[in-house]
């Protein structure tokens, strides 16, 4: 059995471990990034059945090869038409069945059509069941998070001579798209950002046809995606010599961010994490300026589990991939965001990304 197989195997597994305590018979699974956690299959349309001792995957008819290409284990059922009619039609959900969803992502809509094809079925919210699972990274998810942070970090490095005066925002966030394709990425992670002068106060200021002036502070924050799997970084520089001032921003998200970086390891509570940036910054004065949470699990979504908030309940584990990504942002002036991906583990966490943080004057 080659690793991703036993991992898939496990990934259901622990979900069918929490039927009982969830008092459901089967689970559905409509969310695309949870499907493919669970499955491996990377396509736009699907729908999964997991119950105890079998796995069913119903998709339409534009990945009837794919689907059984990216899959192994599951039983698996193509309509050109209706998804849903499938269903019926194997007879998959029988009366009486209590059938769990997750109640974050499943719309109402959706919920309502599954209830008209399936009337006598009882279908129950549950929350984070799979979420819970994903956010414990394994081997081969961390080696293409990997991937995809090398491939984000070369980005920037080859990007530098391409950063002066007179280009516009628009024209580097195109180039990073280009280059993130043309060194293997899928694409980019998001839209990435790129936010110069007063507007990098802006902390997720999409790229917009301001042009890049000297003596201006610029934020890059972007992303590639590998496999599926995401990368997440940010880095500020400046063009020309900033001021003064300026300077000890930069220095205070660098240290908070380094405060924070030690600070990480399993057994710490996100909200703990997160207070270690955000008291440096209080301290030195900058408290309202820091407008949003320290970082969030990234995998094959974005944004995943463990929040690291001052409202997360998480605790950090070993196999958590995160972001650390301080911010002060000061309007009429200009922000600082320096932002890695992190892999928890028990003493200490790896850092990921390689480029450099100093204040790079360009």
């Amino acid at each position: 059995m080659n690793p991703e197989s036993f991992y898939f195997k496990s990934r259901l597994q622990k979900l069918r471990s929490q039927f009982e305590l969830l008092k459901v018979d089967v689970f559905l699974v409509t969310f695309m990034p949870h499907l493919r956690y669970l499955s491996g299959f990377s396509g736009s349309a699907g729908i999964g059945l997991i119950t105890q001792n079998n796995s069913y995957l119903i998709t339409d008819g534009r990945y009837s090869e794919q689907v059984r290409q990216e899959t192994k284990g599951w039983k698996i059922f193509i309509n050109q038409t209706d998804l849903l009619d499938e269903m019926q039609k194997q007879k998959l959900l029988r009366a009486g069945l209590r059938v769990g969803f997750d109640g974050n992502t499943l719309v109402i809509n959706q919920l309502q059509n599954f209830k008209k094809h399936f009337p006598k079925v009882k279908f129950l919210p549950k929350v984070d069941c799979i979420e819970k699972i994903a956010a414990v990274k394994d081997e081969t998810e961390i080696a293409k998070i990997k991937r995809a942070v090398e491939i984000t970090d070369r980005v920037f490095t080859e990007i530098l001579s391409f950063l002066k005066p007179n280009i516009r925002e628009v024209d580097i966030a195109a180039e990073i798209t280009y280059r993130h394709r043309k060194l293997g990425a899928d694409g980019d992670a998001f839209p990435p950002i790129v936010a110069s002068g007063e507007r990098s106060a802006l902390p997720h200021g999409c790229a917009s046809d301001k042009i890049l002036k000297n003596g201006e502070l610029v934020t890059l924050d972007f992303g590639c995606v590998y496999q599926g799997y995401h990368s997440d970084m940010t880095r500020t520089f400046a063009l020309g010599r900033p001021k003064a001032d300026v300077k000890i921003i930069y220095q205070t998200v660098l240290d908070a961010q380094m405060k924070a970086i030690e600070a990480a390891r399993s057994g710490i509570k996100a909200k703990d994490l997160d207070a270690v940036a955000r008291d440096y910054i209080k301290q030195k004065g900058y408290e309202k300026y820091f407008r949003h949470s320290l970082g969030h699990g990234i995998g094959l979504q974005i944004h995943e589990q463990p929040r690291l908030s001052v409202l997360s309940k998480a605790t950090l584990e070993v196999g958590n991939v995160v972001t650390i990504e301080p911010g002060i942002y000061v309007p009429n002036l200009g922000g600082v965001r320096i932002e890695d991906d992190v892999v928890i583990t028990n003493g200490f966490c790896e850092i990921l990304n390689k480029s450099p943080k100093e204040l790079l004057i360009l």
